[in-house]
């Protein structure tokens, strides 16, 4: 079960985190995987992958830019004959409300989480009106509930769920499924940087706060939310379209 053999799949962000773990399982159940990231450390997981039989290939991209998505699609194409799968990962965050974000902080957010989800989307789909598919997009718990200074982190989440609807409804007749995981906290190397730069020397004593902020207790681990990932990307999964998936150890429900 679970099997992505013969699959190409396209990860953003795949370096580290989340897409990190979601490239790693990808690439273990037998696709082919395309790493998209602006960090060049991807190489390494790269190496990672292929030395233990897997297939992946790095592609250094900044996903705001259209060009460079229309460059690598082309090439991937040329290389691998399709694309199946396309997962949606890249992102950024930023801490600030209505009154303290800057105008230049809310374009930074649109021109990844928005634009950069738009320019895969507006490249691949026409690969993939031809074969069908699965589109896999990243958006945020922060979609759903009001999370304190989160503005623009928010704004730009909720538009992932909006183009995922609009993406699953406009393409479904082309055998094109598109669904979204909104994760609560993960313990990723961003959370490790971002305790550091605010509460330095108070690091654990934040991540313990921060995780017991969850009613389950804990963050969760990156391959917990990549194990969602596998599943909605394959066939088990294709009566599925159009859904958003909390997967957030009970932030939504239970945190009242």
């Amino acid at each position: 079960m679970f099997s992505l053999k013969d699959k190409t799949a396209i990860v953003t962000g795949g370096g580290s985190g989340i897409g990190k773990a979601i490239a790693q399982i990808f690439a273990r159940q037998g696709s082919s995987v395309h790493i998209l990231d602006m960090d060049e450390n991807a190489k390494n997981l790269v190496k990672e992958i292929n030395a233990d039989g897997g297939r992946s290939a790095f592609h250094p991209c900044n996903v705001s830019v259209q060009s460079e998505i229309k460059s690598i699609v082309e090439s991937i194409v040329a290389a691998d004959g399709g694309i199946h799968i396309l997962v949606n990962n890249a992102g950024i965050a930023h801490i600030g409300n209505a009154e303290t974000t800057a105008e230049e902080d809310v374009v930074r957010l649109f021109n990844v989480n928005i634009k950069g989800v738009y320019n895969c989307l507006h490249e691949v789909i026409p690969v993939m009106k031809k074969t069908g598919g699965v589109i896999l997009n990243m958006a945020s718990i922060a979609s759903t509930v009001g999370i304190t200074d989160r503005f623009a982190y928010s704004m730009t989440k909720g538009a992932v769920v909006g183009m995922t609807l609009a993406t699953a409804r406009d393409f479904i007749a082309h055998r094109i499924r598109c669904n979204c995981i909104s994760p609560a906290r993960v313990h990723t190397p961003f959370v490790d940087g971002f305790l550091a730069k605010t509460y330095p020397g108070k690091e654990k004593e934040m991540f313990e706060k921060l995780s017991k902020g969850q009613p389950i207790g804990r963050m969760a681990q990156p391959e917990e939310v990549a194990y969602l990932a596998l599943y909605l990307c394959s066939d088990e999964a294709s009566f599925i379209t159009g859904c958003d998936y909390p997967i957030d150890g009970g932030f939504i429900k239970l945190n009242n």
